[in-house]
């Protein structure tokens, strides 16, 4: 699988500003995608923040498995200083929680009067703007569909003991693990240029077959279950009339069809990843390791 390197120029000084401001941060606000929870977590925040208290929301709710999202909201609120709520951007009331619980999380300064100082991050495309925008009860931060719309900084008044600040979306320099590539290439949140788009599509349509295979076929009105992603595609291309001469179906129409309804939520509640997949990574990872040193020390 590929491991994707993509670090623009732009990212690579919002990482240089948020390490120089986060001495006057209270608390960070990482704004994950309630889909890819583990894939859209950005190893730089846990650096950049330095310790500092943080409130992880998972956006898009609305999108992903519930069961799943349960799961996930157990795990990051059992991890010390982390406070966890999935959410969609559209409801202002669960929106409205998150000064308070900035407040709880830096209390020290709230007790003493002073506005809580709260620093948003966030991979690209995953809401932050929209957030801020219903924070503060006006358009004010940028929104668009596509990664990496904030170019720069900015920092708000909210007048309700919360002072915020906006970042724009930062990718890693690189993304080691191939599935989280590949996740975030199907959710958009890496651009269709990233990755070759008929893998990100056979990825995103070999992970529907294996997990949700139900959404699939009564999306497509397929009679059965396709027993392989090219045949997934092939089927879909020909539903919907992806046709070229001769009968032979336009791949790329069908696979952008695909990842087009799956990022809409057209395809059904889905969520890429569980706690449990990530902690067998994390012990496979750390058996590889033991291993590759007890080798170096025989050499």
């Amino acid at each position: 699988m590929t491991r994707i390197n993509w670090f623009p120029g732009h990212m690579h000084k919002a990482r240089k500003e948020i390490a120089e401001v986060m001495d006057e941060v209270d608390v960070v606000i990482e704004v994950l995608d309630a889909r890819l929870p583990q894939s859209s977590e950005n190893p730089l925040v846990d650096q950049l923040r330095r310790g500092k208290p943080v409130i992880k929301l998972l956006n898009k709710e609305d999108l992903a498995d519930p069961l799943v999202t349960r799961d996930w909201l157990v795990y990051f609120n059992a991890q010390e200083g982390t406070t966890a709520l999935a959410l969609t951007t559209t409801n202002k009331k669960l929106v409205q929680k998150i000064p308070e619980l900035c407040k709880q999380a830096a209390s020290a300064r709230a007790s003493a009067g002073r506005p809580v100082r709260a620093m948003i991050m966030g991979i690209p495309n995953v809401g932050k703007s929209t957030l801020i925008n219903v924070l503060l009860g006006r358009k004010i931060a940028k929104v668009g569909n596509e990664p990496a719309v904030t170019k720069g900084q900015k920092r708000y008044s909210v007048h309700n003991g919360m002072a915020l600040s906006d970042t724009p979306g930062i990718l890693w320099p690189k993304i080691e693990d191939p599935d989280s590539g590949y996740r975030l290439a199907a959710s958009g949140a890496i651009k269709d240029t990233a990755i070759e788009y008929d893998l990100v599509a056979g990825y995103a349509a070999g992970f529907l077959l294996a997990e949700y295979p139900e959404l699939v076929t009564e999306r497509f009105k397929l009679k059965e279950t396709p027993d392989s992603a090219e045949k997934l595609i092939e089927q879909i291309g020909r539903k919907r009339g992806c046709l070229k001469p001769g009968g032979v179906v336009d791949s790329y129409k069908a696979s952008d069809i695909l990842l087009t309804e799956l990022r809409a939520g057209k395809i059904g509640r889905v969520t890429f990843e569980t706690p449990q997949e990530w902690e067998q990574k994390r012990i496979e990872r750390e058996q590889a390791e033991a291993v590759a040193a007890d080798e170096e020390k025989d050499l």
